[in-house]
């Protein structure tokens, strides 16, 4: 097809080429014509180069014509025609004879000479110079004599005397009078001034003549231009670029309009000529010589219409082809970029992995195909505007016909293939997760039947309807199994063929043997509450479902895992109405252990007098498996029994209508972390069971999926703030009872953060049984990676805490470090400068490096309830990094080092409380200031200097500029001023990538029990602002009040409060100034309408002359 497409478009291209071709050929042929005819009508000389003698009227024609159609040439009477030169006259007379002779060669002449006033010798004379200056067939001279009687004698003698030899030149009759000349001339032929009637006006005539010469000339120029530019269009050759073919067409047309004015200016110009003619006597006879004219300038207009048309012609077919050609290449442009296009989609649909083998996999994978379905449905609808395009350019009978509809087909056949491709994936992806959904469902199922039965309380059972009441529960709950377990594996498996993978079977399997399990359990349960139900007998209580060797606190529900190993329950069983304790001797244990795979051995911790290092990894291994499956169990304990208890109308009344709106904060990020936990990372832990050291790559593998606990930790002040002002909360406790939980539900929220440093502990445990292993490696990076996260949610909770930075703390950059140090201040100019050199007590900052610049902070202390303390951080100063230099060692003290801003116009000595802090701090600040220097130079193209102290600062003239950004200091009297930016002062949670290289920081315990205590290196300042507290005072709201906190005030963000006063009871009187009302709102409360989340600050409002004005924030 493409062989044949070519040689059909080759034969187009051949015939638009004859075609252009033969146009050509008639446009050269009518420029001959028009050119012979020129030449036919044209005299060599014109009227210009004899003008002052013609219009002197030495000589002329009148258009009479004597015998044999002989042109008559009139010499008038001239005083001055002795005085003419002799090549003056030859011309005058070459130029008079040509204009008849370029109409009839071979025309014969008379001359009349008038010479009736002048003298004999004159006559003898004129009759000399006739004879040898004139060019044409003289047939006869007619010599007028002189009228006076003696010059007419000796005219008479002289004549006779010299007859014979002007008779042997010219012949030449003297005539004495007009009347003898009408003897040889009509009197028709004859002007007035020999008696005649022929009408002749001699300005006119010249006037006639410049015309027609005038036109004769134009008319060949533009013979010549249409020509020219015809030979120029035929030779050019056209460019491979669009840019170039629009100059072409752009040009071309313009010298055709220009050519085109011009045709028809000399049209007009013939035409007006035309109108002159017939207006001097067409249809006279006696004007023979204007009608020549006229027929002469009527086929000059006729041949130059001709030719008009047939360049007309040509330039449209040549300028079609112009425009055919751009049109081709812009269609062809097009086309590679589209194909570029789907076959990049193609690409990415063929490296689209259909492997799902876990039902959040599927969905992300179903996600990814149908962006690229949306992706793909754009470019193929753009396919089909080029498409259709393509067939617009074929209907109008485009040279390359067949190389278009051939691109047509090309993206008609990628687009039809791509679609069908995606179709058939988004087909099986569908059929994967349906299959997924229905068994996640089961477990989901599967889960709830389990904790169902460890949640009936054995006291329920005492009675006969309390039993009954718990069949119920148990018929109701069967009645919604899913469909999915009704069915068999092997049908399952035969439904879902053609999507069925080995992992996909193993699940179906695992789901199955749960759902016996747990079907084997209901069923126990329900002969012994029928067998309850008939026969009232001693109750039996219920205890929640643990691990045989607990190694940690006691969770009240059994572990809701998907093909775990087993499940292992232990039921206390004790006399009626008396609860004994567990490990009491006299009660009776029984367990029921359900093994899921034969060959699996159970977890316990027998391997005592064993220490080989493979043993102690199992060991380890286990150990966090198992901690792994209590920490799970934990995290489910919290979510239902206090997160889904307060949507439970039963505990409504208990529950705070405050409380309620807070849930979020309260809780935080908890359900997403357990679904993490219970749905991915205990399945890829619990199969590494036999393989301890592919740990690490779980680890690594997941660590994105770890900063869910970054969002947590953030959260976590604000949660801690929440539960110590509802703690006491009548809900809480009836939770806890039902739970049996020995300790309240801020134990358990801790326990995220207490998860996330115990991993570390376990990952360097088994790292010191993994040396040689082949993938020590990986244990390491994950450690590495661990100590890494512990870092960054440790600087973020603390970055979280930054008050008066007024911009987005997340256009700095990631937080890389934090910690506090003592700072001295000089400035290189300045009011201060004698001021702080005059400072030799250093202050106490908090210094917090990112990516982007440096922010100096002055730790807070703000009291809380009980002993908690919040420390809060008030900003002082930020340099930007591109500013900044240091240096890394200061004389007497190898603990300082100094970083100086802006060409050394600010230096700050900065003292680290050890030398491994300020090793630490250095290598990162040389870190960002060596990539700074390097992307400069990249830029520049201009090698740098290696100098002691690294400056990566722009030059001195923009120092100014750069620090008008930033804030300066002024005093430590507590006054700063930051400089306004644009934004709000919002701090978005920045969820940041997890870092891949160790950090030398001990931070795990301090992260664990992190509740706001003071921080080691924290020293005294030399001024003590005032705590936060609240007063009286306007206030500018930086969130809504919930509407169930008061019914008469309503508080927006952003709206101007002040607070009046503080009752009795601790509530304040608050006035709303932008609403105007009032009402009494707790001091909790007003803590969190007045500093969120977001930690923007609430600027107290109505003291200008106070820079240091109070600003509340949240904890």
């Amino acid at each position: 097809m493409g062989l044949a497409s070519e040689q059909e478009e080759s034969e187009q291209d051949q015939e638009e080429s004859e075609g252009e071709m033969e146009s050509y050929r008639s446009l050269l042929q009518a420029g001959s014509e028009l050119e012979s005819t020129l030449q036919q009508v044209s005299v060599p000389m014109c009227m210009k180069e004899v003008g002052g003698f013609i219009e002197k009227q030495v000589a002329y024609i009148s258009g009479g014509r004597g015998e044999d159609s002989s042109v008559i040439i009139t010499l008038p009477e001239c005083s001055a025609f002795s005085d003419i030169p002799e090549e003056s006259l030859a011309k005058v007379l070459t130029y008079l004879t040509l204009i008849p002779r370029a109409r009839q060669p071979g025309v014969k002449f008379i001359i009349i000479l008038d010479r009736r006033l002048d003298t004999w010798s004159s006559i003898k004379t004129a009759l000399a110079r006739i004879a040898a200056s004139f060019p044409g067939n003289l047939h006869l001279v007619l010599v007028l004599r002189p009228t006076s009687f003696f010059q007419r004698t000796v005219t008479d003698i002289g004549f006779r005397f010299s007859q014979e030899d002007f008779m042997l030149k010219m012949p030449v009759v003297m005539l004495s009078s007009v009347t003898d000349l009408l003897h040889y001339i009509d009197e028709n032929q004859l002007t007035s001034e020999f008696g005649g009637t022929l009408d002749y006006c001699h300005s006119d005539w010249i006037v006639l003549r410049t015309a027609i010469e005038s036109f004769a000339v134009t008319v060949k120029d533009i013979a010549q231009m249409l020509q020219a530019f015809g030979t120029e269009l035929a030779e050019t050759d056209l460019p491979d670029e669009g840019s170039a073919i629009e100059h072409l067409l752009r040009s071309h047309t313009e010298k055709y309009r220009k050519l085109k004015e011009a045709i028809r200016s000399v049209s007009k110009e013939g035409r007006h000529l035309l109108s002159s003619l017939e207006a001097s006597g067409k249809e006279a006879d006696c004007h023979w010589d204007v009608r020549l004219d006229w027929e002469t300038v009527q086929r000059l207009l006729a041949q130059l219409r001709d030719m008009e048309s047939a360049f007309d012609g040509f330039f449209e077919k040549h300028h079609l082809k112009l425009q055919q050609y751009l049109q081709l290449l812009r269609y062809e442009s097009s086309f590679q970029q589209m194909d570029l296009c789907l076959e990049r989609l193609s690409v990415q649909e063929r490296a689209l992995v259909l492997s799902g083998d876990s039902l959040a996999q599927t969905e992300q994978t179903l996600r990814e195909l149908d962006s690229l379905q949306n992706q793909a449905q754009e470019e193929m609808g753009r396919a089909q505007i080029l498409i259709l395009h393509g067939h617009q350019l074929a209907a109008s009978h485009h040279y390359a016909m067949a190389l278009i509809v051939q691109r047509c087909n090309e993206l008609r056949h990628h687009c039809d293939t791509l679609s069908a491709s995606l179709r058939a994936k988004h087909t099986h992806l569908a059929h994967t997760h349906e299959l997924l959904l229905r068994l996640d469902q089961a477990l989901t199922w599967c889960d709830a039947g389990a904790y169902l039965l460890a949640n009936q309380l054995v006291d329920k059972f005492q009675s006969k309807e309390g039993a009954q009441a718990a069949l119920k529960d148990i018929e109701k709950f069967l009645e919604g199994a899913p469909s999915l377990l009704s069915s068999r594996p092997d049908l399952l498996s035969m439904e879902f063929e053609a999507v069925i993978t080995t992992e996909l079977q193993a699940q179906i399997e695992r789901t199955f043997e749960k759902h016996t399990a747990v079907q084997e359990l209901v069923q126990n349960r329900q002969v012994c509450l029928r067998k309850l139900a008939d026969k009232h007998v001693r109750p039996v209580q219920l205890v929640a479902p643990r691990p045989e060797n607990p190694p940690r606190s006691k969770s009240p529900l059994f572990s809701p895992k998907h093909g775990v190993d087993g499940l292992k329950f232990t039921f206390d069983l004790s006399l009626p109405g008396k609860r004994t304790s567990r490990k009491s001797p006299n009660s009776r244990k029984i367990e029921v252990m359900h093994d899921y795979q034969e060959n699996r051995v159970c977890l316990s911790y027998t391997l005592e007098g064993d220490d080989s290092p493979d043993l102690q990894k199992r060991r380890v291994m286990r150990e966090l498996i198992e901690t792994e499956r209590v920490y799970v169990e934990e995290l489910l304990s919290v979510l239902l029994g206090y997160r889904a208890e307060m949507d439970n109308p039963a505990l409504s009344g208990l529950l705070p209508p405050l409380l309620h709106s807070k849930r979020d904060i309260l809780f935080g990020n908890m359900p997403e972390i357990y679904n993490f936990h219970s749905r991915v990372f205990l399945q890829d832990l619990e199969s590494c069971l036999e393989a301890p050291e592919r740990v690490g790559a779980c680890f690594l593998e997941r660590k994105e999926s770890f900063q869910v606990y970054e969002c947590y930790c953030q959260n976590k002040p604000r949660s801690e703030t929440l539960w110590r002002q509802f703690s006491d909360c009548a809900f809480f406790q009836e939770c806890q009872k039902k739970l049996e939980h020995k300790l309240g539900l801020d134990s358990y929220l801790l326990k995220p953060v207490q998860r996330l440093t115990k991993y570390q502990l376990l990952l360097k445990e088994l790292l010191k049984y993994s040396t040689g292993s082949e993938r020590t490696s990986e244990l390491q990076g994950a450690l590495a990676a661990m100590l890494e996260l512990l870092k960054s949610v440790n600087d973020s909770m603390h970055q979280i805490a930054i008050t008066g930075y007024e911009g987005e703390l997340s256009d700095l950059g990631r937080v890389l470090m934090q910690g506090s140090f003592s700072v001295w201040i000089s400035h290189k100019k300045g009011p201060t400068r004698m001021k702080e050199l005059a400072r030799f007590k250093p202050m106490q900052r908090h210094l917090f490096l990112y990516e982007r610049a440096l922010l100096f902070c002055k730790r807070r202390e703000e009291h809380g309830e009980g002993c908690d303390k919040t420390p809060s951080y008030s900003f002082k100063h930020c340099l930007k990094m591109s500013a900044v230099g240091i240096t890394e060692n200061v004389k007497g003290d190898v603990k300082k080092f100094e970083i100086w801003y802006s060409g050394r116009e600010e230096v700050y000595v900065v003292q680290a409380p050890t030398v491994e802090v300020k090793m630490a701090w250095l290598n990162e600040l040389r870190r960002i200031l060596t990539s700074q220097q390097k992307l400069l130079k990249d830029e520049s193209c201009q090698p740098g200097q290696t100098v002691d102290h690294i400056q990566l600062s722009p030059p001195r003239s923009e120092s100014k500029q750069q620090r008008a950004s930033v804030s300066s200091e002024e005093t430590e009297s507590g006054r700063s001023s930051p400089d306004p930016q644009p934004h709000s002062p919002q701090h978005q949670r920045n969820r940041r990538s997890w870092p891949g290289a160790p950090h030398s920081v001990d931070i795990c315990e301090g992260l664990e029990d992190w509740g706001g205590g003071l921080d080691p290196s924290q020293l005294s300042d030399t001024e003590e602002d005032d705590l936060l507290t609240l007063s009286p005072g306007r206030y500018r709201a930086l969130a809504d009040l919930p509407r169930h906190e008061t019914d008469n005030l309503t508080i927006k963000s952003g709206d101007v409060i002040q607070l009046q006063n503080e009752d009795a009871t601790g509530q304040w009187l608050v006035k709303n100034l932008s609403r105007r009302q009032q009402g009494l709102i707790p001091p909790a409360s007003l803590l969190l309408i007045l500093g969120d989340s977001s930690r923007g600050p609430s600027f107290r409002l109505g003291d200008p002359g106070n820079l240091k004005g109070r600003k509340l924030s949240s904890p």
